[in-house]
């Protein structure tokens, strides 16, 4: 059986200058889009310091928010 010869080729250049681009570069064009489509959440250093992984941060929140409802029905009645 033979051998298939690699036919792509890599055509990026080493450097390239800002000439080379037609439209102007502009920097964090899609930060903002990224932002918003993320689910991301940054915790401060002394509170990452608790939780050992994500379903423990997940286990806390849930039961945070279990208490608040209680206590939310109790006081409401």
């Amino acid at each position: 059986m033979k051998k298939d010869k690699a036919t792509t080729q890599d055509k990026l250049r080493k450097e390239y200058k800002r000439s080379d681009f037609t439209a102007p570069l502009v920097r964090g064009k899609y930060a903002k889009r990224l932002r918003d489509s993320s689910n991301i959440v940054v915790l401060r250093p002394e509170v990452a310091k608790v939780f050992p992984n994500e379903e423990a941060v997940n286990n806390a929140l849930t039961i945070l928010i279990e208490v608040a409802r209680a206590n939310t029905q109790q006081t409401a009645k």
